[in-house]
């Protein structure tokens, strides 16, 4: 059976047109398009090495509108990190991200645990700007997770957004790690100890 550690999932969600499938397909085809078209759901596939071994980077590029809450638990329960994308242009986007983050720490519980960056897309759009720097950077304060700005349109910190996400996994999961998977080992086997008692 594949090593399953290999196969990392991350799901990006965030309101619709803030750039979220511009971002994805900027890091894994080197692409951007003008035009938008709205996502219900894709996902593609990146293999990238990390510390000496090779990943698989599964990206889940998630709908913008709230039709499919179903389908947002589904992403959030099988997420391993998340990138939650606003538009610097935008307010409301960033004000639409709060359900889902407290979506997520519904779902995942302990989130201190889990990689999440918020992100401030299209910072090139400066006569436009809505959101300070300084307004995202309070919100991953309060949400106790990773800040950054993007910008789709020139590639600024695409790549290095995903990088440091994958950073974010190995500091937090160095030493767990073995701890995780010796305690599913030990989940099973207390599952196995609890259907075998015959008294």
């Amino acid at each position: 059976m594949p090593e399953q550690s290999n196969d990392y999932r991350v799901v990006v969600f965030g309101a619709g047109g803030v750039g979220k499938s511009s971002l994805v397909l900027r890091f894994v085809k080197g692409t951007f398009r003008e035009s938008y078209i709205p996502t219900v759901e894709d996902t593609y596939r990146q293999v990238i090495s990390c510390d000496k071994s090779i990943c698989t980077l599964q990206i889940t590029d998630t709908t913008g509108s709230h039709q499919f809450p179903a389908m947002q638990r589904l992403s959030i329960s099988k997420g391993h990190a998340f990138v939650l994308v606003y538009s610097t242009t935008s307010k409301q986007s960033l004000e639409e991200l709060k359900p889902i983050f407290e979506q997520i720490c519904l779902i995942k519980g302990d989130i201190e645990s889990i990689p999440i960056m918020l992100v401030g897309n299209k910072n090139d759009e400066v006569s436009a700007r809505e959101v300070e720097s300084s307004d995202g950077e309070a919100m991953a304060r309060r949400w106790k997770c990773a800040f950054m700005e993007t910008s789709a349109k020139t590639n600024h910190n695409v790549k290095e957004l995903f990088q440091e996400l994958l950073n974010l996994e190995k500091r937090r999961t160095v030493s767990p790690q073995i701890d995780g998977k010796k305690s599913k080992q030990q989940k099973r086997a207390e599952k196995l100890k609890g259907k075998c008692v015959v008294m």
